[in-house]
């Protein structure tokens, strides 16, 4: 008995003591957002309770603020946490294009088990070194060698749709993401996995987990403390996803690398060309030959590189294509232009061999891929922490704040977007480039998304390929999205659509 109480008064002392650190440490954060609007929250719990329905009250709740207190708000989870929620394009601009707000929040430390400090939640030198190395990884001489991968995997996906003509109501992402992967581990990994022939992959349930379990953490107070987030169910099902994740990873990453030592020693590798560029080359072997200060890559730096980007292009490009079929399916204009401009490019052919010239010239399909990731963004918001303080207008904002840049928002304010709700691709003929941080799919600044072009070329080559073989029409009954925002946008109830052959 009084080992018990000694450890339930030990227990006591330390959640005392842990509260109490957090409140000096807040204590200026705490000041400054004393005066910004927000909605009233109740004790200890803040805000908490409006998003008991988590990743599905998102979207709704962040809407609903925004409306109501408008594009600068407080927002308050637990006793101590309290982030701005911005969709006010001035703020936007101020952040997204600092040198000195480039760090992401704290919420980003629950991918830290996956991700690691790989150039998405990495900081400082480290993020600015990875940048650099990775950044030629995208040069166009290698996004054109993987033209191939994505046409062959779209094949693998056209052939499995075919099985559904005449369906009035097909639930497209579970294609779509399989499609997705099968590029991105060949693209990143140079390997082959197959995906889409053997469905209940558990790359794709263990990636589904995590992405669930990271946005509940930023939301639940206690699953966010690390210490209680151990005792709760979603610490194991994290735990063996991890396991998953991470194995077959380094798995690929040991396999391709001795594949490249016997390749040396055999003098099969091929001579380069350009900048170093070897044909066919995947995203890995660029890695594995990068050297940082002179030293070549350690494999725990690799590995968090290439779960980076598996992560980034696959989760983000799925969401993006399968979003994008379901606008044209409702869309019959819009899918038409999109339609004939293939048409005026390959003629009838359904299935014709495309280079990267020819997405390049796929204009229209481009508007419609905007208009879609402008309604539906990928990462419909992401943070930013102040790792000092800074000056916004009269405005000093402390050290530790943390910023939710709210892409969905600004993306359906009609300041911005007339008729936000109205899908016209159109919209995008005429945008001058004046206001660059208003549509922000693939963020802005220091910080944006170094894949956004080969994110670009997979949704123009894969949308492209189902457009030339499938007409689509909406569901039927008619299909409504619930969306849901995880680590990136997601429908709860799957992204429907009808399938009818292209004559």
């Amino acid at each position: 008995m009084n080992v018990i109480l000694e450890f339930f008064s030990a227990f006591v002392v330390i959640v005392v003591f842990c509260w109490w650190y957090a409140f000096l440490k807040q204590y200026k954060v705490s000041k400054f957002f004393k005066n910004i609007p927000g909605p009233p929250g109740i004790p200890l719990l803040g805000n908490a309770l409006d998003f008991k329905s988590k990743t599905k009250g998102v979207l709704n709740a962040f809407l609903k603020y925004a409306g109501n207190y408008g594009g600068i708000v407080k927002i308050q989870i637990g006793p101590f946490r309290k982030l701005l929620l911005i969709s006010d394009y001035k703020f936007l601009e101020f952040v997204l294009s600092s040198t000195k707000i480039i760090n992401k929040s704290q919420n980003y430390k629950n991918m830290l088990p996956w991700l690691g400090t790989g150039l998405l939640t990495s900081e400082g030198i480290k993020w600015k070194k990875h940048r650099r190395i990775i950044t030629p990884t995208f040069h166009f001489k290698i996004l054109e060698q993987f033209i191939n991968s994505f046409d062959a995997a779209g094949d693998v996906m056209v052939e499995k749709l075919k099985k559904h003509l005449g369906c009035l109501s097909v639930d497209i992402y579970p294609f779509v993401t399989l499609c997705a992967l099968d590029i991105i581990c060949e693209t990143a990994m140079g390997t082959t996995i197959n995906a889409q022939r053997n469905e209940e992959s558990e790359y794709v349930q263990s990636v589904k987990e995590m992405g669930r379990i990271i946005i509940e953490r930023a939301l639940v107070p206690h699953k966010n403390n690390e210490f209680l987030f151990r005792f709760t169910k979603d610490y194991q099902i994290q735990k063996k996803a991890l396991n998953i994740l991470h194995e077959y990873t380094n798995n690929v990453i040991n396999k391709r690398r001795e594949e490249l030592l016997k390749e040396y020693s055999s003098k099969q590798r091929e001579n380069s060309v350009d900048m170093g560029i070897k044909k066919k080359m995947a995203f890995l072997d660029l890695l594995l030959q990068a050297t940082v200060d002179d030293r070549p890559l350690t494999n725990e730096e690799i590995r968090e590189e290439v779960d980076t980007f598996m992560f980034e292009g696959h989760d983000t490009t799925a969401s993006g294509i399968s979003f994008a079929l379901y606008s044209l399916a409702n869309n019959p204009e819009a899918q038409e232009k999109a339609y004939e401009e293939q048409v005026a490019l390959f003629g009838k052919e359904k299935n014709p061999t495309v280079t990267y010239g020819d997405l390049q010239e796929m204009k229209y399909l481009e508007l419609v891929i905007k208009e879609a990731l402008r309604l539906y963004p990928s990462v419909p918001f992401y943070a930013r922490e102040t790792n000092q303080e800074v000056k916004f207008g009269g405005t000093k904002i402390p050290k530790g704040v943390n910023i939710t840049i709210f892409a969905y928002g600004i993306h359906r304010d009609p300041k911005y977007f007339p008729d936000p709700e109205k899908f016209d691709p159109s919209r995008f003929e005429t945008i001058d480039g004046k206001l660059p941080y208003a549509y922000i799919p693939f963020s802005a600044g220091p910080r944006n998304c170094i894949g956004q072009k080969f994110a670009m070329l997979e949704l123009k080559s894969t949308i492209s390929k189902v457009i030339r073989n499938f007409k689509l029409a909406p569901a039927s009954p008619h299909h409504s999205l619930k969306l849901v925002a995880e680590t990136v946008l997601k429908s709860d109830n799957g992204v429907r659509l009808a399938l009818m052959e292209r004559k």
